[in-house]
């Protein structure tokens, strides 16, 4: 365990003292992670997106993809696609074991100083949504759980179910790296073994009969299914940035991709299963009709459960995207900006909108902000082979990444240029792009990364280099 040395302050932080203890608060933000308080291995990051990814969010995603008009079968490929995204979730995960700092603080060498406002407002908002999707669903269990210990009727046992959600979560992310990583790994090896029951009960039903779905089906399912994964590019290297410099990049990235690949693929197979077998309008109560009547309590639980363990790591990171966007707090400070926007979001999407309508129309619109920022990201990653500048990226003013007054051209045209395409082929319930009836009601959001990326390569490369100390 980590003592409590004092650490050097990057240019724009604060000086703190050092300690990353399970049970205590965590007293660094985004402040880079000296050396000498950096620990853990490889094997941490897979116990994280493992955990964090035994979330009934992708039994629900693998349910849509069966109601957009797949087969069983269909649907199956898609969410293993879906899951081989995590391995660029991995590979992001490497700017936090080079500099020693959050995502959003790495991405700074792409859009510039000033530039990675709006990209990190927009990630912050991203985030905040997963974290709302999760507190609603495991709500909902546990509302579900009450009634059948005969409490319902009334809004009073939603909002008890709410406020012991948030709670949950609210106070390991409030303690920080170390309690997050802990929680996540004991959570993990509880609801792994309680999932893996319920894909036991629910696989052997599947309704197995071929379908024939048109484009439309097959876009709007990869769109759902990857909108997980990718949702989680702002994130990697806020759980990375305490490894040791020594530790294998490829032990990182193949960690982390396997963790979440297991997990992810697994629910949502399950999901693709129920779907064929039963109405999931109500993918909670959909799923629970299948199952014996002494594992639906059991059920109910998992449900909870695997909210919070995706919760927690959403409502952290959003402490830290707090920081870069200039919030001059600490970490554990912020992230009650972060929990009340939650709560208010929660309590909107419980008590004033239809759920699962809600759901499907934040997962498609999603994609058009985050797909494009990833691509810009990544490839800039890969343009400078993961060599940052730190104390860089901390600068106030100058620097190798401040760039015209704090912006970066290129990372902010390729960003554009993604947004732009995405918004243009995007089909969902809140928006339908003008090219979607062109291209046959295909949804064509997902190669905004793609436009993005390609931009950035055409308008940076030669220009941006590794950093060489």
């Amino acid at each position: 365990m980590l003592g409590h040395e004092t650490a050097t302050a990057a240019p724009g932080t604060a000086r703190t003292t050092g300690r990353d203890e399970v049970f205590q608060v965590e007293e660094h933000g985004i402040d880079p992670i000296p050396d000498a308080e950096r620990h853990g291995s490889a094997k941490d990051v897979f116990w994280l997106w493992f955990g964090s990814n035994l979330t009934f969010t992708y039994v629900i995603n693998g349910a849509l993809a069966v109601a957009f008009g797949l087969s069983f079968w269909q649907a199956t490929a898609v969410v293993v696609i879906g899951g081989l995204a995590f391995l660029a979730i991995g590979a992001a995960g490497l700017s936090g074991v080079r500099t020693g700092t959050a995502t959003l603080v790495v991405s700074r060498a792409a859009f510039g100083r000033r530039g990675n406002w709006p990209a990190g407002l927009l990630n912050w908002i991203v985030g905040i949504g997963y974290t709302v999707v999760n507190t609603v669903v495991g709500t909902l269990a546990l509302e579900a759980f009450l009634a059948d210990l005969g409490w319902s009727g009334g809004h009073a046992p939603r909002a008890l179910a709410l406020a012991v959600t948030l709670t949950l979560t609210f106070a390991v992310a409030l303690w920080g790296h170390a309690t997050v990583q802990f929680a996540e790994r004991w959570m993990a090896y509880v609801l792994a073994v309680g999932f893996a029951a319920l894909v036991v009960l629910v696989l052997p039903g599947a309704d197995t009969s071929a379908a024939a779905p048109g484009a439309p089906a097959w876009s709007l399912a990869f769109v759902v299914v990857l909108a997980g994964p990718f949702s989680y590019l702002p994130m990697p290297a806020d759980y990375t940035r305490y490894l040791p410099r020594t530790t294998s990049l490829k032990a990182v990235t193949r960690s982390a991709a396997l963790g979440g690949f297991l997990s992810s693929v697994a629910l949502g197979v399950a999901g693709a299963a129920a779907a064929t077998q039963a109405d999931m309008t109500d993918a909670v109560a959909g799923t629970e009709s299948l199952l014996p009547g002494w594992f639906q309590p059991l059920f109910l639980a998992l449900v909870l459960g695997g909210s919070v363990t995706n919760s927690i790591i959403t409502l952290y990171s959003s402490s830290l995207n707090l920081q870069v966007l200039g919030i001059p707090w600490s970490r554990a400070r912020a992230i009650v900006i972060s929990a009340a926007v939650t709560a208010a979001g929660s309590l909107g999407a419980l008590f004033l909108t239809d759920f699962t309508t809600s759901l499907l129309s934040f997962l498609s619109l999603l994609i058009i902000v985050f797909a494009p920022w990833g691509g810009v990201f990544l490839a800039d990653m890969v343009l400078r082979r993961c060599a940052y500048d730190s104390a860089g990226l901390h600068a106030d003013a100058g620097g190798p990444y401040w760039y015209r007054s704090g912006w970066h051209p290129a990372g902010l045209t390729a960003l554009l240029a993604g947004l732009v395409f995405s918004a243009l082929t995007c089909d969902s319930e809140l928006w339908t792009g003008p090219l979607v009836a062109p291209l046959g009601g295909a949804d064509l959001t997902l190669l905004g990364a793609a436009v993005s990326a390609l931009v950035y390569v055409l308008l940076a490369r030669g220009r941006v280099t590794p950093h060489r100390p």
